[in-house]
Order: C-alpha cells, then sequence, then structure tokens
C-alpha cells in the first residue's frame, strides 16, 4: 500500500488529513471492520491524529501506534496484527523484478502455518473485488423454480460430512443465528420478592432494626431460577473426525450465546478445552484446542474417559440442574460393563442426559453394537446430529420436555426384538 517504503520506514506528508495515508487509513478501517472489529468513526480520527503525532517512524511504531487505537479487546490482537501485515505490506517492484530475472532455486524452507485469522482477513480484504468481478462476468440465467425445492432447504438437510470447506463457512454463519431458549431451573438459594408466597424473617429483622424494633414490615422471598449448567462431552476420535470441526464451530457458538458452558473432548484421554473455547474469535478458539488436545483423530476409549470425568470433573461442573451433551458414535468395543456403569453414574448426576449420535442419519440405523447398546439404557434424550436441522432441533430441545422421535426407548424396544 501507498505510504511505506521498501526498508520498512512510514513515511508520513506534513499535513497528514489531507493526503492519500489518511484515505488508506481510512479504507484499512473498512477491512478491520469486514473482519470482526467495530472501529466507528472516531476512532479512525484518532487513528490519523495518532500517526500524524509520530510523524516519520519505523514500521513498528507504526503498527504500534493503530493497534493502541483499533484494538480493544484481547482476542482481536491476532486480527489486526494479520490484517496489518496484508495491507500494509510494501510493493517492492524492483526486488520483484531482480527475483524474477535471477535463476531460481526450489525453496526447501519449512513453510509457514496459515494463522487462524488468516481466511477471514483475506476474505475481507478481496470480498468486495471478487464480488465485482461476478458481478461483470456471470451472465444472467432465469429458472422456473416453482416446482422445486428452494436451496436454503437443500443446504439445511446436508450432512455435514458431505460439506466443502466453503459449505462449511456458511454452516457456521448459520449456527450463529440458532436462538437457544431461555430454560431456567429452581435452586435452594433465594431472592427478594414481592408476592407474599413465603416470609423472609431474617430481612424482616434487618429491617426493624434501622427503627430499633418499633416498626416490622413484612418481606417475602422466592426460589432464584437461574439458567442450568451446559457440560459437553464431545468425541474427536477418527470415527467422529468427519464432524468434529463442525461440532466444535457449534460448541463455540453455544459457548457465545450462554454463560456456563463446560467442553470436554476425549479420544483415548479427556480433555477440558473450556477455556480455550470462551476465546471469542472462531478460528482461534479451534485453533487453540487443536493445541490442547494430543489424541486427535485416534482411537476412542468411552468408558475409561467418563470414568475420569466422573471422578475428576463430575462435582465441580453438574451441580444446580446441570444438561450433559454426549457427542459421540458410541463405537466401544473393549469394557462394555465399565461403560455401562459409568454412564449409570453420568446419569444420576445430571438433571438431563442427552446424547447425540451422528450415525443416527442412516434410516435402518439399529442398536447391534455393544457400546451402543451399553450406553443407550442410560439416557434421556436420543438425537442425531448432522445437519443443520438437527441442530437447530437440538437447540429447541435444551429448554423443552423430551419429544417422542427422541425417546431412545423406541431402539431398546427393537433391541429387545431382535435378541
Amino acid at each position: 500500500m501507498a505510504g511505506v517504503a521498501a526498508d520498512g520506514i512510514v513515511v508520513a506528508p506534513p499535513t497528514l488529513g489531507d493526503g492519500r495515508f489518511a484515505d488508506n487509513i481510512v479504507f484499512f478501517a473498512r477491512v478491520l471492520r469486514k473482519a470482526g472489529l467495530k472501529p466507528g468513526p472516531g476512532t479512525v480520527a484518532d487513528a490519523i491524529a495518532a500517526v500524524a503525532a509520530i510523524g516519520m517512524g519505523s514500521r513498528t511504531e507504526f503498527h504500534a501506534a493503530l493497534s493502541c487505537v483499533f484494538v480493544k479487546r484481547h482476542e482481536d490482537q491476532v486480527v489486526f496484527d494479520e490484517a496489518f501485515r496484508l495491507f500494509w505490506r510494501s510493493r517492492d517492484l524492483v526486488a520483484k523484478m531482480i527475483a524474477m530475472m535471477s535463476p531460481t532455486a526450489p525453496d526447501t524452507r519449512d513453510k509457514e502455518k496459515a494463522k487462524a485469522s488468516a481466511s477471514r482477513v483475506s476474505d475481507a480484504l478481496f470480498a468486495e473485488r471478487q464480488r465485482q468481478t461476478q458481478e461483470r462476468d456471470d451472465p444472467e440465467i432465469e429458472i422456473d423454480a416453482r416446482f422445486t425445492t428452494s436451496g436454503t432447504e437443500l443446504f439445511r438437510r446436508m450432512d455435514f460430512a458431505q460439506m466443502s470447506s466453503v459449505e462449511i463457512a456458511l454452516a457456521r454463519r448459520e449456527m450463529e443465528k440458532l436462538v437457544l431458549p431461555f430454560d431456567t431451573v429452581k435452586v435452594r438459594r433465594f431472592r427478594p420478592s414481592h408476592l407474599p408466597r413465603s416470609v423472609d424473617a431474617r430481612a424482616m429483622m434487618r429491617a426493624s432494626l434501622r427503627t430499633g424494633g418499633s416498626l416490622i414490615l413484612p418481606k417475602y422471598r422466592a426460589r432464584r431460577e437461574i439458567h442450568p449448567p451446559l457440560v459437553v462431552l464431545a468425541d474427536i476420535s477418527g470415527s467422529m473426525s468427519q464432524y468434529t470441526r463442525v461440532f466444535l464451530h457449534f460448541l463455540h457458538v453455544i459457548t457465545e450465546k450462554r454463560r456456563r458452558v463446560q467442553t470436554f473432548l476425549f479420544g483415548t484421554r479427556l480433555t477440558n478445552v473450556t477455556r480455550q473455547m470462551r476465546n471469542r474469535d472462531p478460528d482461534e478458539a479451534l485453533d487453540q484446542c487443536a493445541g490442547a488436545v494430543t489424541d486427535w483423530s485416534g482411537g476412542t476409549r468411552i468408558g475409561e474417559t467418563l470414568l475420569e470425568f466422573n471422578r475428576l470433573w463430575a462435582r465441580r461442573v453438574l451441580g444446580q440442574g446441570a444438561v450433559v451433551l454426549l457427542i459421540t458414535d458410541g463405537l466401544e468395543r473393549e469394557n462394555v460393563d465399565q461403560l455401562s456403569h459409568e454412564m449409570d453414574r453420568l446419569h444420576r448426576s445430571c438433571r438431563k442426559l442427552i446424547w447425540l449420535n451422528p450415525l443416527l442419519r442412516f434410516d435402518g440405523f439399529e442398536a447391534r453394537a455393544r457400546g451402543v447398546r451399553a450406553m443407550l439404557p442410560h439416557v434421556d434424550e436420543f438425537r442425531a446430529v448432522h445437519n443443520l436441522n438437527s441442530l437447530s432441533d437440538l437447540a429447541a430441545a435444551l429448554g423443552a420436555k423430551a419429544a417422542p422421535d427422541a425417546d431412545p426407548r423406541r431402539y431398546m424396544d427393537r433391541m429387545r426384538a431382535v435378541s
């Protein structure tokens, strides 16, 4: 971009507010806004004033000045750094021409891993140019769709395993539009109330002390209602690899919209990724989860990981009417007796246990696997989770009663009939 020299020195004109450099800062703010940051007109004016104050300096000083103005949250720093690198990189045409005319040797250096926010910043920079190109090149075609199914409906019924990377990005945007139910549970603690249902004797005595006991006014209380905790146990073994990343996007959306969400990933061992999922940037959150988990797309030991959860985490996170989401295909071959025992213990420790199984996408699914038979009697709901429609039904079912189509006894009756 204009204004940055080849040696990394930022050249500021004498009157910054009237030059092209100020326009570049405005364009840079628009890129940040498309990438997820929220710079307003006042922030852009402060950025121009900050750059005018530092005058001619190094690229590091220029980056620090803009970062102090535009970055308001810690999780936005990664997006800002990537946008700054792409937008303000210098165009050294002489060096490029020399490199083109010189003999080239094969590049044996290790390729740098793409950062989590690189795709978002690239889309923000070049989306407008791609849109204009498509509008100019694509011909207008009229299609009669009176007796066809809409594309949105087909997309919502598409299996996650059949989606491309672009379709997965669209699915993530659809997940952000999910509306979670306002479900509450009553706890043993109380809150002040104006309804004369339960007398609060302690509050009456405290209020009477202000008047020396000469005036005692009635005070009432009611049971406090809170959102129940949501605990997620997600299988990341090799048999679930086609759905793992989409499920993590869904869990990130739930973590943003709900306060108390605990997320655990398991394959051959249990990993708590609650702190990583609380990152506001979804790409950075998933990148941190991948770094925290050591058994990604490996084997699975459901019974042993549930034993570890019940022993170390159940008393910490399963209080106050917690709801547990268990995401796995249930393909456990060893220690089936242990799996049945730990599932029974988990079921007794929570208010509702919902098993989400992607194998239910098949119409002729039958509970024949040993692991599925051991787990099925200890769950409250048995649901499919393989497309957007199933996720929408799950979000609506978190605060409602169990639906008849999610009753696990349907498959248990078939299992008894076969046996």
